[in-house]
């Protein structure tokens, strides 16, 4: 195995929807919005100088997808075997909105084949959303692709390959100023959206109107393009969005938190907590003692690599009553906040696939195969595969698999099986 695939595979181990939110009281004095020039991060804790690139405008364009600015990225999926000979990548930075409707500026990269796509329709692009990265600005999956250790390069690398134009986000608060709305779902949803207007806007992508869009994500990845697609009819009808291949999503907050309490994945909590509370403009200290507050502030700038050391720890110890982070979500305003990023209340804009392993240790089937429900019962039109290979991470291959004849069909104008028969 290269080492480069030990990093990929180490960091897919780490690529987990941790979700459980735990928020205190609503700070009505928290003004900074992550995304916007100066904006401090909810703990305050400092973050390092970032590349000036990264830095949003004191004025953000109003209309979402606008492009800020752009730049050639580093040539960073070699080790998947892709070259400049064989693609452009171009790191953008753009206009979008926050869960309260704020402009934002948030960056990605934009990956065009250079090859002739040869497909029965014109070259598709997918809007990719990254599984969990971290918190802080250095997890950016545009950044994290410059050190060759953004285990992504597994699912992008299969369509680049294929002839399809392909464009990540680096999600609100991740790279530029402020805290990372880690699964928050209308941020997350609206920054993948945006991020396929921003590469209509890119010049020389070759992406117009005419092009068929497809949305795909793993993990937190899959929440934010399953959030995408409930968010498309209203947000941005005018993306001709074929279909969304989503992966182990994080549907439900409360089940999946429940199911990773104390557990090897315990520290992702903490990103969680960070993210909605930020999102909601809740104070966490009201409920965090000395530890728990040393905890959210540490991890603020942490990536994903980094955080082995609070595995299997007692999500008690970290909180003022002394109760386990899964019980406090039945309270308020923990129940409110997880309520709201829910997934599955309403119908996709387009069909969709969802792949979840049986014996996924992370976020559980259940949640998967409950969202597949949902849609159904809106009058989607979902096909459900259930993965046999075990764990959260041996489900990320097999959905890129999955995943790819899905849009195969989809940008042909065919449909897969439909499952709501069994769901």
């Amino acid at each position: 195995m290269t080492s480069f695939t030990t990093r990929a595979v180490a960091a897919a181990t780490l690529a987990v929807a941790v979700t459980l939110p735990l928020a205190g009281q609503a700070s009505a004095d928290r003004t900074d919005v992550p995304g916007t020039a100066g904006a401090k991060t909810l703990t305050n804790t400092p973050e390092p100088a970032r590349d000036p690139f990264y830095e949003p405008p004191a004025t953000i364009p109003s209309t979402p997808g606008t492009l800020i600015r752009s730049e050639p990225a580093p040539l960073l999926l070699d080790p998947l075997g892709l070259s400049e000979n064989v693609v452009t990548a171009t790191r953008v930075m753009y206009s979008s909105t926050d869960g309260k409707g704020r402009a934002i500026a948030v960056t990605g990269t934009v990956f065009v084949p250079r090859a002739t796509y040869v497909g029965r329709s014109a070259r598709p692009l997918v809007s990719y959303a990254a599984g969990t990265q971290g918190m802080g600005d250095a997890c950016a999956p545009s950044k994290q692709m410059e050190n060759l250790v953004e285990y992504e390069g597994l699912g992008i690398a299969p369509l680049v390959g294929r002839g399809y134009a392909v464009s990540m986000t680096d999600y609100q608060g991740l790279g530029t100023p402020g805290t990372h709305t880690y699964m928050v779902r209308e941020a997350q949803g609206r920054a993948v959206l945006d991020m396929a207007r921003a590469t209509k806007n890119l010049k020389g992508s070759g992406i117009t109107n005419a092009n068929p869009i497809g949305l795909m994500g793993y993990s937190q990845g899959g929440g934010a393009a399953a959030a995408a697609a409930e968010l498309a009819s209203s947000y941005a009808p005018e993306l001709p969005i074929k279909g969304s291949a989503i992966g182990a999503p994080p549907a439900d907050l409360a089940k999946v938190g429940k199911n990773i309490d104390g557990s090897l994945y315990f520290a992702f909590a903490t990103f969680a907590l960070l993210g909605v509370a930020q999102s909601e403009g809740i104070d966490p200290n009201p409920y965090l003692n000395a530890e728990g507050q040393k905890l959210a502030a540490g991890v603020e700038n942490k990536c994903v690599f980094d955080l082995f050391e609070y595995a299997f720890k007692d999500s008690g110890t970290y909180t003022v009553s002394g109760k386990k982070l899964s019980e406090l979500l039945d309270e308020q305003p923990f129940r409110a906040a997880v309520e709201r990023q829910r997934i599955g209340k309403i119908k996709p804009n387009a069909p969709v696939v969802i792949n979840h392993a049986i014996g996924d240790d992370t976020i559980p089937y259940a949640v998967g195969k409950q969202l597949g429900s949902d849609w159904c019962d809106k009058g989607a039109r979902v096909t459900f595969n259930a993965g046999l290979i075990p764990t959260h991470v041996g489900g990320m291959l097999p959905h890129v698999a999955k995943s790819m004849v899905f849009f195969e069909d989809r940008f042909a104008g065919r449909n897969q099986p439909n499952s709501c028969w069994r769901l």
